[in-house]
């Protein structure tokens, strides 16, 4: 399933509220730690790319099945019109952005991106049976990661 999104900051939250009324289709309920997770991680991908290439983009969310095995992985994808990879930056302690994919590398289980077409796909994946490593507010600055001084600007 996917949702066009438009070069608009208000489509951010259009996409999640997307994203929430297709959870329950799927058998992941709004209480369901995932369902958190997954929302929060299609906020930070969409808003990267309706901020850093202010071109059309496409969520993609893979969900399982209702009835399907409770560990199965979900993906979400977004694909835009930029052909620039994510490129990494620093973020200074008083930065309101800036770290968009460093919270996604503390949540997903796995993240990635490549060339599609002319533009690129950013993607994640979590699996449903897994925890994620690190709450929300630890990946945001209330604990330490790895990337602690890095953060990642999607361009």
């Amino acid at each position: 399933m996917q949702l066009e999104i438009r070069p608009d900051p208000a489509e951010v939250g259009r996409a999640r509220r997307w994203a929430r009324s297709r959870l329950a289709g799927s058998g992941i309920t709004a209480d369901e730690p995932l369902a958190e997770t997954l929302i929060l991680l299609v906020s930070e991908l969409v808003t990267n790319a309706v901020v850093h290439t202010g071109r059309p983009a496409v969520l993609r969310l893979c969900l399982p099945a209702a009835g399907d095995c409770p560990s199965a992985t979900v993906r979400v994808e977004v694909a835009d019109g930029s052909s620039r990879a994510p490129v990494p930056r620093c973020a200074g302690d008083d930065a309101t952005g800036g770290r968009g994919l460093a919270l996604v590398d503390c949540l997903a289980d796995r993240w990635g991106w490549s060339h599609e077409g002319a533009g690129k796909n950013i993607w994640c994946e979590l699996d449903r049976c897994s925890q994620p490593r690190e709450s929300a507010a630890t990946a945001y600055g209330g604990g330490r990661s790895a990337y602690e001084d890095l953060a990642f600007e999607a361009v």
